[in-house]
């Protein structure tokens, strides 16, 4: 069980996002966890300044890494940002899914040399995901932009 909420981060060190262009793939899947990620993602990008944001939502958790490379393959951002939510069942489903989601975000990540972010919860309970999604431990969707944003900044700043 997570001890420290999630979103108490140190925003003066964050950069500003305002030149950034940043895409954001939804799955529609246990939507009332992804949305209030997706809130806390926008939420974060736009106290950073970013004000070209792409959302785009796929069906699951499982899709995410395919509509991130369509984002990185279509558009030109700067990073993408994937929201999804793996809620523990009776079957091994759930390792499924939650290991090739992981995987494959991973793997986009690293063929277009560009940051794509895991912003996935893989919780045991309901309860578990809508305390993370803006609930009481926060919201992993601040964090994955938080994160975007950096990832960007570091990789402007070494080219």
């Amino acid at each position: 069980m997570a001890t420290k909420k999630l979103s108490d981060l140190d925003y003066s060190k964050v950069p500003s996002a305002k030149d950034m262009k940043i895409g954001i793939v939804v799955a529609e899947w246990n939507n009332q966890i992804t949305e209030g990620l997706y809130q806390g993602a926008i939420e974060a990008l736009n106290i950073f300044g970013c004000n070209h944001i792409i959302r785009k939502d796929v069906p699951g958790s499982f899709e995410l890494a395919l509509g991130a490379q369509f984002l990185l393959d279509y558009t030109d951002v700067d990073a993408v940002i994937c929201l999804g939510s793996v809620i523990q069942g009776e079957t091994k489903h759930f390792d499924f899914v939650c290991e090739a989601t992981a995987l494959g975000i991973k793997d986009v990540t690293l063929k277009y040399n560009k940051a794509v972010i895991f912003g996935v919860l893989t919780d045991n309970n309901l309860q578990q995901a809508i305390d993370r999604s803006g609930g009481k431990h926060g919201n992993k969707g601040t964090e994955a932009a938080v994160t975007a944003i950096k990832m960007v900044a570091l990789q402007k700043e070494l080219k």
